[in-house]
């Protein structure tokens, strides 16, 4: 088991009560931890009292990022699956909570209990007051805290408590700090986060504040992107509806896909109410809806499947009908809105790797990316008005249950 000499140092010196890896994507941050440090940890406190947890965004990333990597090592034997009814896993023989930390709902599920250790994954995504429970339930004079993240903005809860006096070993890890990863892949990475705010949180490890257009490269030079398709190499088209109010307007976009490689949004709409004398109201947007299919599939082929904003339940139902009733073959269904973090982060790294194009058909889309930008006080996009949020909303619909695919 091959460690790097930043994985051995913190071996050898992550002997606090707060021990915190923070820095670039795919660095060896959670490597040594699930290779080394949560079984040791575990074995040298298995009969001392208290819990132990492992928490994460949710129960089901503590499996896939934690869980399973350990069990590819140690077995099934060793570390066995998570008991649902439960939320508990069994750990070299002890039993392990495996909590979800993004909601604050979650803070109940460790109330009253103390805690001898605890493994952290991805902690800044989590809930603050998760965070601030766990501080208050980790009482023993052993109680013992490992854990990794990616930065975010320098103001983030976490980054505050990270330079406070507490009895923290942070470790600062740069995505260079990893031997063992393939030239290609990090030459490739840096290029995909050239010219924006991740290059320096995800290859660097910086909190870096975001400033300015988010969508950089293409804000720089939009006509570089634009294609005509080979609608014959067009695998999947995806739809993606985005319910407006009346200050911002419903938007649609279609995004075409070329294997699991490339993303072409192929056609946008952004429908405004002061465009019309009379309200809209579901029958007028289901008539809409359905002639941009009817348009997307005269031009670009057949449409496979149509996700609609999840937080408009009715009026996605009844696009969902009227949808169905023209065009059986459509799958419809409500769009899961994922962290739009992670829509954005996937749309920058498509568009720096060369796999991202747009049509002539996406004038509204192509104006949203080029006016897009963080907000400064938030660190989020900014969503004031200034900008065509909807239209950005509606094309990550399109992509996001595709992005694991998408970014590998």
């Amino acid at each position: 088991m091959q460690l790097s000499k930043k994985q051995i140092e913190y071996t050898q010196k992550a002997n606090h009560r707060w021990n915190i890896k923070s820095g670039a994507v795919r660095s060896g941050k959670s490597f040594v931890d699930i290779a080394n440090v949560i079984p040791e940890r575990i074995i040298s406190r298995k009969d001392k009292s208290g819990l132990v947890v492992i928490a994460g965004v949710s129960r089901d990333t503590v499996e896939r990022n934690v869980l399973q990597p350990m069990r590819e090592i140690y077995t099934a034997k060793r570390v066995s699956p998570i008991n649902v009814s439960k939320n508990t896993a069994t750990l070299f023989g002890q039993e392990v909570y495996c909590l979800g930390a993004e909601k604050i709902n979650q803070v109940a599920k460790i109330q009253g209990a103390s805690i001898k250790y605890c493994y952290g994954d991805e902690i800044a995504k989590w809930n603050k007051e998760f965070f601030e429970m766990l501080k208050s339930r980790m009482d023993k004079p052993y109680s013992c805290f490992d854990g990794a993240c990616n930065p975010e903005f320098p103001t983030h809860w976490l980054k505050e408590f990270l330079d406070s006096d507490a009895d923290i070993y942070l470790q600062h890890y740069r995505i260079f700090d990893n031997p063992y990863l393939d030239p290609g892949f990090v030459e490739n990475l840096c290029k995909e986060y050239d010219g924006t705010i991740y290059y320096d949180r995800y290859i660097e490890g910086l909190w870096k504040r975001a400033e300015g257009a988010i969508y950089r490269k293409f804000a720089d030079a939009p006509d570089r992107f634009k294609v005509v398709p080979d609608i014959g190499k067009i695998s999947k088209i995806v739809v993606g509806v985005d319910f407006g109010g009346n200050s911002s307007g419903h938007a649609f976009v279609a995004t075409g896909f070329i294997g699991y490689g490339k993303v072409i949004p192929l056609m946008s709409r952004r429908i405004m109410q002061k465009d019309y004398p009379e309200p809209i109201d579901s029958s007028t947007l289901d008539k809409l809806v359905c002639e941009f299919v009817g348009a997307i599939e005269e031009k670009y082929g057949k449409v496979d499947e149509l996700y609609w904003d999840n937080a408009e339940t009715v009026l996605g139902n009844t696009i969902r009908n009227a949808v169905e009733k023209h065009f059986t073959h459509v799958i419809v269904r409500p769009a899961k809105k994922i962290r739009i973090k992670d829509r954005i982060d996937c749309t920058v790294r498509l568009m720096g790797a060369g796999r991202f194009f747009i049509t002539e058909d996406c004038e509204s889309l192509s104006g949203a990316f080029q006016e897009a930008v963080w907000d400064s006080k938030t660190d989020e996009r900014l969503d004031d008005g200034s900008s065509d949020i909807d239209s950005l909303d509606a094309f990550e619909y399109t992509i996001e249950r595709d992005i694991r695919y998408l970014i590998e």
